[in-house]
């Protein structure tokens, strides 16, 4: 029996939980894979997300500042949102951009994507790096969204990661693909042939 045998539990069942605003509440019936016990397991169903690191024509990146319910308090992060019905990841990632922050154009390069937590989420965050964005239209943010326009030079991120400024973690995630944040001596930003995958991750 390889280790993937003892390790990987069972479906058995799914039961809807209460309505959400983002997600799609359940509990999945699962069997533990040692002693076939089944528990339910809570999982939060969404569609996939997008963030982007939006670099500017003076080589500045577009940020965001926002109250977040969650930390309680105003965070930097890069400019994001949720992949609509219809749309692929970089479709979103232009659309959410520029109403976030106005910005639009450039070039873009997919970055890869990651699990916000797969302990308890089933979707993907994808990463887009955008360079040469300019100015294009005045944001217009949802209306459940009160959002500031920071522009910071790449010492400036590279400082915010270091000293806890910047704390979301899928911000830092997307950032630490195009600037050394916890090596100084590195280039300041990754050139486009960084980008990695050439192809955009799927949903698993």
């Amino acid at each position: 029996m390889n280790d993937d045998d003892t390790l990987t539990w069972q479906h058995r069942g799914r039961r809807s939980g209460p309505q959400l605003p983002l997600f799609d509440v359940h509990f999945d019936a699962m069997e533990h894979p040692q002693s076939g016990t089944v528990m339910d397991r809570l999982v939060l169903g969404s569609v996939d997300w997008v963030n982007m690191v939006a670099v500017d024509e003076q080589a500045r990146c577009v940020m965001v500042r926002q109250y977040r319910f969650g930390g309680g308090y105003i965070t930097l992060e890069t400019p994001g949102g949720m992949v609509d019905s219809g749309e692929d990841s970089l479709t979103a990632a232009r659309r959410e951009l520029l109403e976030e922050t106005g910005y639009g154009g450039g070039s873009w390069h997919y970055l890869g994507a990651v699990e916000p937590n797969p302990a308890i989420h089933d979707h993907l965050c994808h990463h887009w790096l955008a360079q040469g964005v300019r100015p294009q239209a005045e944001p217009e943010p949802g209306t459940g969204e009160a959002i500031a326009l920071a522009h910071l030079s790449a010492e400036a991120v590279c400082a915010a990661a270091r000293n806890g400024t910047i704390r979301h973690a899928l911000a830092l995630s997307a950032l630490a693909r195009v600037y050394p944040l916890w090596h100084p001596s590195l280039a300041a930003v990754a050139g486009p042939e960084s980008a990695w995958p050439p192809q955009e991750w799927a949903r698993r």
